[in-house]
């Protein structure tokens, strides 16, 4: 098959870990297979750590605006915006994703009133994926509510757009351990899981082939989405029931 050239993409992977730099997180470890295979293949990848960065909770575009003294989420919105990827990472506690990737929807969120050049809203023409740890269950369950999430807000999901670890129940090594209890462990943990490398490699390339397609044709036609038309009165072929 003819190598597909994906250098023309961007990629930006928002770690949500709760821990700030340097702390060691076992989320990065698993993003990083993902990382790694988008820049073989000449992907521009840049990886965030949400928890490096100063932004408040709130659903505006701006919370300086609101009261607070500092927000860097317009910083981090450009370099989202900029990208035809996006993954979110985050760990699972009490079985559902990290407080810090609520956080990043909600900002995300915050954004849906901007639209593109098209009319439509802003995020259109993007793909978005996730990748979750943790050592409990609720891999699937954090990925629903992420990947509903990024298609409300316009992102496009490509098939099997997730992927994940767990380890056992209860205290044990994660994602990445190479030590756990003063014994060495080799390979690293999770690593050798025939499960997790397939459904990240999978995760990746359909990222990249949605994305490339997506940019190569312009995003989607805005032929019956166009928020700016349809608040200019263009209804195409909707019919309102009450006017027939």
């Amino acid at each position: 098959m003819k190598n597909i050239d994906f250098s023309s993409l961007k990629a930006v992977f928002v770690n949500c870990t709760l821990k700030k730099s340097p702390s060691k997180s076992h989320t990065r470890n698993l993003m990083d297979v993902s990382i790694k295979i988008m820049e073989s293949e000449g992907v521009d990848v840049e990886v965030l750590r949400l928890a490096d960065y100063d932004i408040p909770v709130g659903v505006q575009p701006d919370m300086t605006k609101e009261g607070y003294d500092k927000d860097e989420w317009p910083e981090i919105y450009d370099k989202i915006k900029a990208a035809d990827i996006l993954v979110i990472g985050t760990p699972i506690w009490l079985g559902e994703r990290s407080s810090i990737a609520t956080k990043l929807i909600e900002r995300l969120y915050a954004m849906s009133g901007c639209q593109n050049d098209k009319g439509q809203y802003v995020y259109y023409g993007r793909a978005g994926g996730c990748i979750v740890t943790g050592n409990e269950d609720g891999v699937k369950h954090c990925s629903m509510g992420i990947l509903y999430a990024l298609q409300h807000l316009g992102y496009s999901i490509p098939p099997q757009a997730d992927a994940g670890w767990i380890g056992k129940v209860g205290p044990g090594p994660s994602y990445g351990d190479t030590q756990w209890n003063g014994e060495s462990i080799d390979p690293p943990v999770g690593f050798d899981s025939e499960f997790t490398n397939r459904n990240t490699t999978f995760m990746s390339y359909n990222l990249m082939h949605l994305a490339k397609m997506l940019k190569d044709n312009g995003g989607y036609p805005s032929y019956g989405n166009s928020r700016k038309e349809w608040d200019d009165g263009t209804r195409w072929n909707f019919e309102n029931p009450e006017y027939r």
